[in-house]
């Protein structure tokens, strides 16, 4: 599956993979600044998000659909940054094709199987609840609440609510479509194969999930302490977008050159 993508620039490519509750546009103010920087910026819909319309019953390998379209783009070997799913996403595909990866930047990661702490449960519940009933803008209202913080702009937030409510229409119409089995398997034993530079991120207002699960990905990535962003909540990418493009420059500036 051919993702749709939008890019700009020359240079280095760097893949900017999603959150859950968005599309390819939450990456809309990076795309100059990084083309501005002499890097090749290249935003993915995964499948199911945006405009990636996933065919009834389909199994998704999100990590495949992203090297194949990388493939699709001539995007040989390229750096890796993802925020939430998109984080996860970047891992699948940094373990699938290990040779193609220079670095890796995630924000806002937490395993699966990591217990859930009471303020995720709660937002996970307040969503589900509202879906049940079919109160979209509940659940819309209810994700913005959980996944931005109190210091984003009124614009920051309507965005935020625009890709939610396409992405649980979505959700609404089609169902969750099944997953392949997971390259990462169990554990970090998988993780610590991996050699890339990575820097590992987590939003200051987050939910204590992914400060603990960002900690724990450093230390499987032997990537040093993980970055705090200041004034961000879980979309930190979206939320601060100067930072996170001068976190994301500073950390390819120390790559090799290609």
């Amino acid at each position: 599956m051919l993702l749709p993508f939008d890019e700009a620039g020359r240079g280095r490519p760097v893949v900017l993979l999603h959150a859950r509750p968005t599309d390819r546009t939450m990456w809309g103010a990076h795309l100059p600044l990084l083309a501005d920087a002499g890097v090749r910026p290249i935003a993915l819909d995964l499948p199911g998000h945006g405009d990636a319309t996933v065919p009834e019953a389909r199994e998704v390998a999100p990590w495949t659909d992203v090297l194949d379209t990388l493939d699709h783009l001539g995007a040989d070997r390229f750096v890796l940054a993802g925020n939430s799913l998109g984080a996860l996403v970047a891992l699948q595909a940094a373990v699938t094709a290990p040779e193609r990866v220079e670095g890796l930047v995630l924000v806002g990661y937490r395993p699966h199987d990591q217990p859930a702490s009471p303020r995720l449960q709660v937002a996970w519940d307040a969503e589900r609840t509202a879906l049940a009933a079919g109160d979209l803008d509940a659940a819309v209202t209810a994700g913005v609440e959980a996944w931005t913080s109190a210091d984003a702009s009124d614009d920051v937030r309507a965005h935020a609510a625009r890709m939610l409510r396409g992405r649980l229409a979505e959700q609404l119409a089609h169902g969750e479509p099944p997953l392949a089995v997971d390259p990462l398997g169990e554990g970090t034993a998988t993780l610590r194969t991996l050699t890339a530079p990575a820097l590992v991120g987590v939003g200051e207002h987050d939910m204590p999930d992914f400060f603990e699960g960002g900690e724990g990905l450093a230390r499987a990535l032997d990537a040093g302490p993980a970055v705090v962003i200041p004034a961000a909540g879980h979309l930190a990418p979206l939320e601060q977008p100067s930072v996170f493009c001068t976190l994301l420059l500073d950390f390819i500036r120390r790559l090799p050159e290609q």
